[in-house]
């Protein structure tokens, strides 16, 4: 109930209604924390069980001395299958416009039922780029073997998707439905994408992208480093929690 339907009903000042809810009673107004779904068992049970499944990947090679990558999280410290992350790649995507709003209130639009749908991007032609990609900055990985972690959105999970992986035996770390916590392109990357992009207006497409590889360009190597491997820990706090979706 609101204070002042509060006040109505019992027929006395907010300003008193108020002053009981919150200074008597302690009573504060905060705001819902947003989820991506609310999970049943059976999704924690799958967030849980692929968690420590990658756990478990990680640690098969833990006293591989050539190891060097670390994963830090509740259920402790431990060396990381140095193959796994040397092999692994990760990506997603993500809409970016010309006029981008401060806040999401300001980013809600009016749709009548005959506006135009959303146009899907095409899922071959980004992984065409991104295999080439690969050719270009990461030598020997496309030989050695590309293990491909990104979620099971509808897009990566079409028939098209998984004939091209098949095709150039891409393997697919496994990923839990609804979990952009696990993934490090969500968790990671677009939040500061979108925050820096947060008021800005471009005029033209050319001038979004101009934008766009520049602030790519300005990142530290580092940056990318911390995202991949917080996955760990991320993992480890998703198993604590039974499942259940982990906060920053």
């Amino acid at each position: 109930m609101k204070i002042c339907e509060i006040a109505l009903k019992l027929k006395i000042p907010k300003s008193t209604v108020h002053e009981i809810v919150h200074d008597t009673l302690g009573y504060r107004k905060v705001s819902a924390r947003w989820v991506p779904k609310m999970l049943t068992e059976d999704h924690k049970l799958q967030r849980f069980e692929i968690s420590q499944r990658l756990l478990q990947r990680c640690q098969q090679d833990n006293g591989d001395e050539d190891a060097t990558h670390i994963g830090v999280g509740p259920g402790g410290v431990f060396q990381a299958n140095n193959n796994l992350f040397d092999n692994l790649i990760t990506g997603d995507e993500t809409w970016v416009h010309l006029n981008t709003p401060e806040t999401k209130r300001d980013s809600m639009t009016w749709k009548h039922p005959s506006s135009p749908v959303t146009k899907k991007f095409k899922v071959q032609s980004t992984l065409d780029r991104r295999k080439e990609a690969i050719r270009r900055k990461r030598p020997g990985l496309l030989r050695r073997g590309v293990v491909l972690q990104h979620d099971n959105a509808t897009p990566h999970s079409a028939n098209l998707t998984q004939q091209w992986l098949q095709r150039y035996g891409w393997e697919i770390l496994p990923h839990p439905a609804h979990s952009p916590d696990l993934a490090p392109s969500d968790f990671h990357l677009f939040g500061p994408l979108k925050r820096h992009l947060g008021g800005m207006a471009f005029e033209t497409e050319d001038d979004l992208i101009s934008e766009l590889r520049n602030w790519f360009d300005n990142l530290d190597v580092d940056f990318f480093r911390v995202g991949i491997n917080s996955l760990l820990s991320r993992c480890q706090k998703c198993i604590d929690l039974h499942g259940d979706y982990v906060e920053k």
